[in-house]
């Protein structure tokens, strides 16, 4: 779920496709696969599957957004979790039981015929299985489209991308990637269009949002460790509950006052954390990530993916076909504007 930096991160502005145009972002895959296998579902909430019963949901929106990325000239990365820190298992338990719960209210909502309560639960109950993450990765290669394999957290590694200078931004729903010290974020890329508000028949426009690191840190006077002071006192994925009471308005009051998290420690209850608030800093502070990475832009491999697709998942030839025009098309003029900004940097 990510740290709710929300109601504190007021310096951010709306983006267009067009501006990321020749940008490397790289992208929290899983975080982007969840939204597809939320998103992309039958009226009833049943999810897109092939002839076997295999979800395909998630394949389904790969495709199209990535596809859409290519066609804006955004050279986009994709960035997928490795083993979580020790840690994090709180976390997992407390998503596993919602996701149990939800299934239970999603099969309710069945038996009583009301399809846009059992929708919404079923959107909750979206799990991305191993096989499932290896048929992303299958498909991106035969996009040709580069992916990393972080030994750790994705958010990590996408935001030691950028650190880097490799790639320009990280995309995710998540602020984690700001704790982890990413230059720059966006939000929304992955999920931008008219999307309806849950539980109202009301459709809003979503667009892209560019977070700015120093910005954010500019306009609240603090320091990135206080920023991921103040995250912990809300809850991270490490400290899912955080402190009782404690928002995230009243989380940056307390750092102001007291300048860091083990001088406010003397003052909060002991008990209220279960992990060492300083392990969790320095999950933020020092994450796993590696170099092993390649980043490399190729023309689709057509029959591959209709053969992929189509001949094992059931999607249909025809518009398979067509989106694939598009992709080799973005790609050639990609990489000739590639070209052309070497030729005259």
């Amino acid at each position: 779920m990510g740290v709710n930096l929300r109601d504190l991160i007021t310096t951010k502005r709306e983006l267009s496709l067009e501006e990321l145009r020749g940008k490397i972002i790289a992208i929290d895959a899983y975080n982007a696969l969840y939204q597809f296998l939320a998103i992309i579902r039958q009226p009833n909430g049943t999810p897109l599957m092939d002839s076997m019963g295999r979800i395909t949901s998630h394949l389904n929106g790969l495709l199209y957004r990535t596809v859409n990325f290519l066609e804006y000239g955004i050279k986009p990365v994709y960035v997928f979790d490795g083993k979580p820190p020790e840690v994090k298992k709180m976390e997992i338990l407390k998503r596993m039981k919602h996701k149990e719960e939800a299934l239970k209210k999603y099969e309710e909502a069945l038996r009583r015929g009301d399809l846009k309560a059992a929708k919404m639960y079923a959107q909750q109950t979206s799990k991305l299985t191993e096989d499932m993450v290896n048929d992303a990765k299958r498909l991106l290669d035969l996009l040709g489209i580069p992916w990393v394999q972080a030994p750790s957290e994705g958010e990590a590694q996408a935001a030691y991308l950028v650190i880097k200078g490799d790639a320009w931004a990280t995309a995710s729903q998540d602020y984690d990637s700001l704790l982890y010290g990413a230059p720059r974020l966006v939000r929304n890329l992955t999920i931008s269009g008219k999307r309806k508000l849950p539980r109202k028949d009301v459709y809003i426009e979503v667009r892209p949002e560019l977070i700015i690191l120093s910005d954010v840190l500019k306009d609240l006077g603090i320091t990135r460790e206080q920023l991921i002071d103040i995250a912990i006192l809300i809850g991270t994925d490490y400290n899912p509950e955080g402190v009782p009471g404690v928002g995230s308005k009243k989380a940056l009051k307390i750092i102001r006052e007291f300048k860091s998290l083990q001088n406010a420690l003397k003052v909060l209850p002991k008990e209220v954390f279960l992990v060492d608030p300083q392990e969790i800093k320095k999950l933020f502070l020092k994450p796993e990530v590696t170099d092993k990475y390649e980043l490399e832009w190729r023309e689709p491999d057509v029959e591959g993916v209709i053969s992929f697709l189509c001949g094992e998942h059931d999607f249909s030839r025809g518009r398979v076909e067509n989106a694939l025009r598009r992709a080799v098309k973005a790609v050639r003029e990609l990489r000739i504007q590639t070209s052309l900004d070497a030729w005259f940097s």
